[in-house]
């Protein structure tokens, strides 16, 4: 059984040198499971500016190169809220599967988005494995997702 079911166009991912290496993980998960992404950097565990790869992440979504991505700094926050800054983006930072489950449930998050610095390997599994198989229920959260200006 694989991970998850991909859509038509390539996950995104996107980290700076503190998320480095759960992005690897997920860059081998991806490869081992032959899931289609796009590495949007960083390459290394040298220091980097987390903007610099979140806006490449947001940029492919607003331009529809990617539908969904996958984003990971020390804490999260920092390429949380770059990539949030871009229209066709809502990032959600997780730490567990639950906000992972209802992030996509009720939120209809695009960009699962994890704080390298404090899970595990297994932990960025199991929020990517929940993350991707949970639909978006839609109803009265499409009301209140409506109501967030673009």
């Amino acid at each position: 059984m694989s991970l998850f079911e991909q859509g038509d166009k390539p996950i995104g991912l996107a980290s700076d040198h503190a998320g480095y290496e759960i992005k690897k993980y997920i860059v081998d998960l991806f490869e081992s499971e032959g899931i289609r992404y796009i590495d949007f950097g960083t390459y290394g565990t040298e220091s980097v500016d987390y903007p610099d790869f979140g806006h490449k992440l947001g940029t492919a979504i607003d331009n529809g190169e990617c539908d969904f991505g996958i984003a990971v700094c020390g804490t999260g926050n920092g390429i949380n809220m770059a990539l949030n800054r871009h229209k066709s983006v809502r990032s959600a930072l997780c730490w567990n599967t639950e906000i992972a489950r209802l992030v996509r449930a009720h939120n209809n998050a695009n960009v699962l988005t994890m704080p390298g610095r404090m899970i595990t390997q297994r932990d960025a599994y199991d929020m990517v494995k929940t993350f991707f198989n949970t639909p978006f229920e839609g109803g009265r959260h499409q009301k209140r997702i409506d109501k967030i200006p673009c």
